[in-house]
Parts: structure tokens; sequence; C-alpha cells
């Protein structure tokens, strides 16, 4: 082919084909060396025992649950629907607290409250009168009773007999 005897085009190609796949492994022991001189990264577990979260909050049906769970430092605990709070110890006591919500009064609020309060005065009022008047009308009737009684006088007179 083209003025090359085919021997030589054949041994050329080989030589130039044996020589990339050498430089090809020549690479590839290149960077398998350097793969062993990279250090690797230290690893490093860490294993939590206990939660160190000194925040946590839980919810529990019942004091049964509070007892029963398992903590490692003061944890509340919430009913569902937030009216009790227990607060457990890491020695186990339960401390047990009720909640109540504050809701912001506006004036009319406090004034609806302030009348609410002397309406409740004024109807305490009435039933301290109106006892004190039974009572006055109990007397007065024991009264009235004991000077209507009739005195009736017998008659000194004898009948005629006939």
């Amino acid at each position: 082919m083209y003025g090359y005897p085919t021997n030589y085009s054949n041994n050329y190609g080989q030589q130039n084909f044996s020589e990339r796949i050498d430089s090809q492994i020549a690479q590839l022991q290149q960077m398998k060396e350097q793969m062993k001189n990279a250090q690797q990264p230290a690893i490093n577990q860490t294993f939590q025992l206990a939660p160190t979260n000194n925040h946590t909050m839980r919810y529990a049906n019942t004091i049964d649950d509070v007892v029963k769970e398992t903590i490692y430092s003061d944890t509340p605990f919430f009913s569902k629907d937030m009216s009790i709070v227990w607060i457990k110890d890491s020695k186990g006591n339960i401390k047990t607290y009720e909640l109540n919500e504050i809701i912001p009064k506006d004036s009319k609020d406090l004034q609806i409250e302030s009348l609410q309060m002397q309406l409740a005065e004024l109807r305490k009022e009435i039933r301290q009168n109106a006892k004190s008047n039974d009572e006055y009308v109990d007397e007065s009737n024991e009264i009235e009773k004991s000077t209507n009684v009739s005195n009736v006088s017998k008659s000194t007179k004898k009948p005629k007999q006939s």
C-alpha cells in the first residue's frame, strides 16, 4: 500500500498499538501508586448513649405513661389537651401541675367582668335580705299568734234547769 511493503505497515501498526498499551499500563501503575500513597481520612464513629437535649417536651395521656418513661434529666410531659403538665426528674419523682390558658382581656371584657361581679354581689344581698325578711315574717307571725289568741271567758252563771 502506498509504496510501503505490507509487512512494514503491519509491523509499524502493531508496534504503535503495543506502545499505546504499554503507556496505558504505565499510567494505571502510576495511578495505583498514587492511590497507595494517598492517606485515607480517619473514620470517626460517635455513639450517643443518652440524649443530651435538656429541652425535650413529651406528650402523655395519663400519669401511668409518665411513670413508664425512662428519662435522664428533668422532663416535662404535657397532656394532649394541654391542661396538665407532669414534670419528672431523673430520680423518678413526678410533680403534677394544672395549666390554665390566660386570655388577654380588652376594655369590654373587663367591663363585662366588673358588671358580672356587681350582679353577683347584688344577688347575694337580695338573698340575705330575703332571709332576714323571712325571719322577720316568722317572728311577727309568732307574735300575732300569741296576741290573737282569744281569751274566752267562762260565764259564771249556771244554766237554768228546767
